[in-house]
């Protein structure tokens, strides 16, 4: 079995149907790009993958490292080792940055130690003592990475982790995630720039109307144009 396999995934928002069979796997230490134009049902997917109470997932199995995902909650999912970093971070407020950091390991088997941490985001150590609210917003991407870090990890979903920061935070971004995947975490990135989330992956989905019509290496995304611009418009 795959690390990380996803059969026949079908989630309704209400009376909505959403996301409409999604199937693929994702080999232990793999970054995979999961990609499509807006309202595809990207997120959607993830937050299915995730176990969020929406949407709701009425068929199909997704199996971590042999763990029957499809049977949790979310907060299940998190003790399993799935840690979502949501598109708007949901960093806390009137918090520090390191309280954000110690919240994160209260409950449930801690992942990273502090050490480890600011070791890896340099910038998070001497912003420690800061309101996490008041940092930029690329450095409350790097404390919603952390975060997620500082709990047992096995498998990393990013939601638009380059939404609406300036290019050259984008830059630092992508480096983390460069990180991330050489330390052999296994992750999943939705993005809108498909070209920078690509260049990081080993694989690649596309998603068009909930379903997808395209799974296999990120090498071939990037080297046809034709698929790119008839779903990613790129």
């Amino acid at each position: 079995m795959p690390f990380f396999s996803v059969r026949d995934v079908h989630a309704w928002y209400g009376e909505s149907y959403i996301v409409q069979g999604v199937s693929f796997d994702i080999d232990k230490g793999e970054v995979l790009s999961l990609l499509g134009r807006n309202g595809a049902g990207k997120t959607s997917t993830l937050r299915t993958l995730a176990r969020t109470d929406t949407p709701a997932l009425r068929r199909g199995e997704i199996w971590l490292d042999g763990v029957p995902l499809h049977k949790m909650k979310a907060y299940q999912a998190a003790g399993a080792g799935v840690q979502l970093v949501p598109e708007d971070r949901r960093i806390i407020g009137g918090l520090t940055v390191e309280e954000n950091l110690v919240l994160a390991q209260v409950t449930g088997k801690k992942g990273w130690a502090l050490e480890e941490i600011y070791d890896h985001f340099p910038r998070l150590y001497e912003r420690r003592t800061q309101d996490a609210v008041t940092m930029s917003g690329g450095e409350q991407q790097m404390l919603a990475v952390a975060r997620a870090l500082a709990r047992d990890i096995k498998i990393l979903f990013l939601d638009e982790p380059y939404e609406g920061l300036a290019p050259v935070i984008v830059q630092e971004i992508e480096k983390i995630v460069r990180q991330i995947r050489d330390l052999g975490i296994t992750t999943i990135i939705v993005e809108q720039n498909a070209i920078a989330a690509l260049r990081l992956s080993d694989r690649a989905v596309i998603m068009d109307s909930g379903e997808v019509v395209f799974s296999g290496p990120a090498k071939e995304v990037l080297d046809n144009p034709q698929l790119r611009d008839e779903y990613l418009a790129i």
